[in-house]
C-alpha cells in the first residue's frame, strides 16, 4: 500500500496560514484540540453542578413519609373506634421552601404556638360525693325538711351500704376524689360539695349542694352514688333532670345539656368499666330522668347523678369494693365530663 504524501488543500476560512507546510498546520490543529479539550469538559462539569439534578432525575423524588399514627378513640364512647391522624406536612426545609417565621410550634401538637392552653384549662367542675359517712350519727340533722322547689324532702340520707357493710358514702368519696386527680391533671378547676371530716360531719344538705354548683358557675356538676336495690338488681345508670318549674326550682335550661352530660358519662362508663346498664330501670338505655331529687331541681347548671352499680348485689359489690374497679368508674366519668367540655 501506498502512502499518499500530498499535502492536503487548504480549507477556506481557515485561520491557518496556507503558506505553511502541510504537516506543520496538521501539528497546530492537533496541539490546539489538545488545549481546548479540557477546557470544554471543565465548563461542562460546572455547568452541571451548578444547575443541579435534571427533572425527572431519581434524586429528586421525595422520601416516602413514616405511616401515620393511629389515634384512639376520642372521649365520645364510640369504643373502639382509631381514625388515623392526618399525615404531617412535608417539611418546609426538606422541599426548599422558606422556612416560615413566627414563634416555634408545640411538641406533640403540629400548628399549635407553643404554650396553647389546653381547652380544659379554667373549666369548672363540681363534683357531688353522694351522703356522708357521719350521717349514720346525725339522724336528727339530716331528717330536717327542706325546700326542692316542688315540694320539700329530707335534708340528707345516710345511703346504703353492701352486706359486708362498705358504705355508700365512702364508695362516692373514693370515686370522686380519683375523679379529681384525673380532671386537674386536664387543667379543670375541680370544687367539692363537701370533703366529710371533722369539718363537715354530716351532710351537707341537698339544697345546699345544690347551690354549691350554682354559685361556682360549674360547667358541670356530677354527683357519685352508687344504689341499694333487690339482689340481682345490676349495672349503672344516670340520673337526669325533668322539666321542672316550681317555687324556686326551674331546670328549662339545664334539661338539655344534662341529657347531653349525661349521654357521655354513660357511654364513657360503659367503655372504661366494661359494665352494663342497669337491667332494673331505664329500659337498658342507662339513663334514667326524675323529678323528685333536690340536687337536680334547684340547679341552675347542667347537672347530673350516676349510680355506679348496686351495692346489695353481690356481683356488683366484688365491683364497688374493688380499687381498681373504682379507678376505672372515675377515669370513665372523667372521660365522659371532658367530652361534654369539648377537650
Amino acid at each position: 500500500m501506498r502512502y499518499d504524501n500530498s499535502p492536503p488543500s487548504p480549507e477556506s476560512g481557515s485561520s491557518i496560514s496556507p503558506d505553511r507546510p502541510w504537516y506543520t498546520r496538521r501539528s497546530t490543529l492537533a496541539v490546539a484540540a489538545a488545549v481546548l479539550a479540557p477546557t470544554c469538559l471543565a465548563g461542562w462539569v460546572l455547568t452541571q453542578a451548578l444547575a443541579g439534578p435534571a427533572a425527572g432525575d431519581p434524586q429528586t423524588r421525595a422520601a416516602p413519609q413514616p405511616a401515620s399514627h393511629t389515634a384512639p378513640g376520642g372521649a365520645d364512647g364510640k369504643a373502639g373506634a382509631t381514625p388515623s391522624a392526618p399525615a404531617a406536612p412535608a417539611s418546609p426545609a426538606a422541599s426548599g421552601s422558606p422556612l416560615p417565621s413566627g414563634p416555634p410550634l408545640a411538641s406533640g401538637s403540629p400548628g399549635a404556638p407553643a404554650g396553647a392552653p389546653d381547652p380544659l384549662a379554667g373549666r369548672t367542675v363540681v363534683i357531688d360525693p353522694g351522703h356522708n359517712t357521719g350521717n349514720f350519727k346525725h339522724s336528727r340533722e339530716i331528717n330536717r325538711q327542706v325546700d326542692i322547689g316542688t315540694n320539700r324532702k329530707e335534708c340528707d340520707t345516710t345511703g346504703t351500704t353492701t352486706n359486708s357493710g362498705y358504705m355508700e358514702a365512702e364508695f362516692t368519696m373514693d370515686v370522686s376524689r380519683r375523679l379529681r386527680t384525673v380532671l386537674e391533671a386536664r387543667g379543670v378547676k375541680v370544687l367539692f360539695t363537701h370533703e366529710a371530716g371533722p369539718e363537715r360531719p354530716w351532710g351537707p344538705c341537698i339544697d345546699e349542694r345544690a347551690r354549691i354548683g350554682n354559685e361556682a358557675k360549674a360547667d358541670a356538676v356530677v354527683s357519685v352514688h352508687a344504689d341499694g336495690v333487690s339482689e340481682g338488681s345490676r349495672g349503672y345508670h344516670v340520673i337526669l333532670p325533668a322539666a321542672v318549674r316550681g317555687g324556686s326550682a326551674d331546670t328549662s335550661k339545664i334539661v338539655g345539656p344534662s341529657r347531653t352530660l349525661g349521654e357521655r358519662i354513660a357511654g364513657n362508663f360503659a367503655r372504661t368499666t366494661g359494665t352494663g346498664p342497669a337491667n332494673y330501670l331505664g329500659s337498658g338505655t342507662g339513663l334514667v330522668v326524675r323529678d323528685d331529687l333536690g340536687g337536680l331541681n334547684l340547679s341552675t347548671r347542667p347537672k347530673v347523678f350516676i349510680e355506679c352499680g348496686n351495692m346489695r348485689d353481690a356481683k356488683d359489690a366484688a365491683l364497688l369494693t374493688s380499687p381498681e374497679w373504682r379507678q376505672k368508674a372515675a377515669q370513665g366519668i372523667a372521660d365522659g365530663i371532658v367530652g361534654f367540655l369539648g377537650g
